[in-house]
């Protein structure tokens, strides 16, 4: 963001909550300091949005987070914030879900030209009319060229992660490969970099965790090597001393190639949208774990480094973008944002998404076994009704909109 922008920072407390480690590690190089976080409930967005009156509110999380935090914070009227988000990393293919829950916002981030070309012809035929802007991803460094380090390049470093690959028989055959890597190469560290410890929260559940599971090969009798280890911390702390990274198809290896890494994604668990990693079709960088065990790291193709993710910042569009709608706003005041349908489908899914989102916090020992036994009845009766909410409709109303004036005047849904 521009330097003169004021930013203020607010996590919602909810079912994706980092922990204080996470937020350290997310915000290490950033303009942010984690001292200067809030961390939120539904009732202190309100608030903020009310004394504050932000211009733009950028909405980075999960997409039913999303669609809670503007249906049930944001007024809608023609002087509320510009409303911004996206999605924070590999977008492609285009979940139409992924769309559906951001419905409301003004300006939708892409991060690529190709995720660029794909996400309007997904709008067209969702018949969602989003404005779409191009970004570079923030966690990218500026140049392409390996970072100076005067630490030792002794270290492979696999990106895991929550969703691929599914299965724990999958998994269990991915560690076995990395124990391969491991012995093949003595004089290496091969690393199991994980986003999330057992205990905190991440964006996506974790259902087979990689350090229970290399528990589990070793109560079998594998041998598994001392220089296979499990650690957590900032990506590009690993990359500094990493001599190539793998994974199936992380936001990681965007990382390793900007910082010069040379880099795996896998195709042992198949090449489709399940896995994420369609994205990387004609990058080099798709191989079998044999080249891992054999330590043979490769760099992208260079013309598809242009199309996906690794443009010039010359092409992002987004702060003339949000500068243009700003400009909206103080002259002839921002259109309504788009919601769904008021069927009662949508209203209980909006209850668990608000549950989700913004839990709120339980007072005592009675109020938090009270808590827990409401939890899982909105959870379950949620999730029998709104099963198809998932799926995007075409159908679509302005929300009712009150003149322009004081936030305050906004009711409470």
């Amino acid at each position: 963001m521009p330097p003169a922008w004021h930013v203020r920072f607010v996590i919602a407390r909810g079912s994706a909550e980092p922990s204080e480690r996470q937020v350290r590690e997310a915000l290490e190089g950033t303009v942010v300091h984690p001292e200067d976080v809030e961390r939120v409930g539904l009732e202190q967005v309100r608030e903020v949005l009310r004394s504050w009156r932000p211009d733009v509110l950028v909405a980075g999380a999960r997409g039913l987070t999303v669609q809670a935090l503007i249906e049930l914070a944001v007024p809608n009227r023609a002087d509320r914030p510009v409303i911004v988000s996206g999605l924070p990393g590999i977008a492609v293919p285009v979940l139409p879900y992924g769309l559906g829950f951001r419905r409301s916002v003004d300006l939708f981030l892409v991060h690529s030209h190709r995720e660029r070309r794909a996400f309007a012809e997904a709008s067209r035929s969702l018949g969602i009319p989003h404005r779409y802007a191009l970004a570079t991803l923030p966690f990218l460094p500026d140049t392409g060229a390996p970072g100076a380090s005067d630490l030792p390049r002794d270290r492979i470093v696999f990106a895991a992660q929550s969703l691929v690959p599914e299965s724990r028989e999958e998994r269990r055959r991915l560690l076995r490969q990395l124990v391969s890597t491991a012995l093949a190469h003595p004089d290496l560290e091969v690393v199991v970099k994980v986003r999330g410890r057992v205990d905190e929260h991440q964006t996506h559940a974790d259902q087979h965790p990689y350090p229970e599971l290399l528990a589990e090969l070793r109560q079998e009798g594998v041998h598994v090597p001392d220089n296979l280890v499990v650690e957590s911390g900032p990506m590009a702390t690993h990359l500094r001393r990493a001599v190539g990274l793998v994974t199936v198809s992380s936001t990681a290896i965007l990382e390793a190639v900007a910082a010069g890494v040379p880099a795996l994604a896998l195709t042992d668990f198949g090449v489709e949208a399940r896995q994420i990693n369609l994205v990387f079709a004609d990058s080099g960088l798709l191989q079998s774990s044999e080249e891992l065990v054999a330590g043979r790291f490769r760099h992208p193709d260079p013309q598809w480094r242009q199309d996906n993710y690794f443009h010039a910042p010359a092409d992002d569009t987004w702060i003339r973008d949000v500068v243009e709608l700003l400009e909206q706003r103080a002259t002839e005041g921002l259109p309504p944002y788009p919601t769904a349908e008021p069927t009662v489908r949508h209203r209980v899914a909006m209850v668990f998404y608000r549950h989700q989102a913004f839990r709120s916090e339980p007072k005592g020992l009675t109020g938090a076994l009270w808590h827990r036994v409401v939890e899982r009845a909105v959870v379950a009766t949620a999730l029998r009704v709104s099963r198809s909410s998932f799926v995007v409709t075409r159908r679509f109303r302005p929300a009712r909109t009150a003149p322009m004036g004081d936030p305050a005047d906004v009711p409470t849904p």
